[in-house]
């Protein structure tokens, strides 16, 4: 039986290895592992410009949305922080695939970034700098160290009957969602940051503030894939 087919979207970076020092395809290793766990074939997916998203959805069985840069304000009505660094070939890029996706009742799941991004496509907005909101970087306490804290789960919620009501999680992002939009929150931290979003309407769209693919927790993955059956029998 042929195995489901679930892309990841990617950067495009200056990159080094070996003896080359040239842009390459980004996306950390630790997402294919996950997505291979979770018994399906991971297709990394470089930013474009997708004129024919449709097209490339219909080969493609879910999709998850990875971590990244920041998402540009202005797309949530917003004017730039100071800190907020931004990618707009990924915006554009995942923004339309998402919207191909969601037309599509494609299974979705998004990671830290993925979570805003399915926050502003929904219609939200984001805080663009979470220590001046919190009074602390415990979110992302230095570069290239996540943070650790407690976060719980609405019962009833997709994310309950992932994680259950409730886990220890972590995290790496210095912005977190405002409004959802049209999302339903279903996890918050200890500090009341919003961790967890989704759409019940939809047969899969989750979004998690954390990391759970260095955690090495393969649950949100597996439970995308249950959901292409899902979609495959329905």
């Amino acid at each position: 039986m042929n195995r489901p087919i679930v892309g990841i979207s990617a950067y495009v970076e200056a990159a080094r290895w070996g003896v080359w020092d040239t842009r390459a395809v980004l996306v950390p290793e630790a997402y294919v592992r996950m997505v291979r766990a979770a018994g399906a074939r991971p297709v990394v997916l470089p930013p474009d410009d997708l004129d024919d998203a449709a097209a490339l959805i219909g080969r493609l069985d879910g999709l998850v949305l990875a971590g990244g840069a920041d998402i540009e304000p202005a797309r949530y009505g917003a004017d730039a922080h100071p800190t907020t660094k931004t990618r707009p070939d990924r915006d554009a890029g995942e923004l339309t695939l998402l919207a191909a996706a969601l037309d599509a009742d494609l299974p979705v799941l998004g990671v830290c970034r993925g979570m805003e991004l399915l926050a502003v496509a929904y219609g939200g907005s984001l805080l663009q700098h979470l220590p001046d909101v919190l009074g602390n970087g415990r979110h992302q306490p230095a570069p290239g160290v996540y943070g650790a804290h407690p976060a719980h789960f609405a019962p009833g919620s997709r994310a309950e009957q992932i994680f259950g009501p409730a886990a220890e999680v972590n995290s790496y992002h210095h912005q977190a969602i405002d409004s959802p939009g049209k999302l339903s929150v279903t996890g918050w931290a200890d500090d009341d940051v919003i961790e967890a979003v989704e759409d019940p309407d939809r047969r899969f769209v989750l979004g998690v503030q954390w990391h759970p693919e260095e955690m090495g927790d393969p649950r949100p993955f597996e439970a995308l894939v249950a959901a292409v059956g899902m979609r495959a029998s329905g």
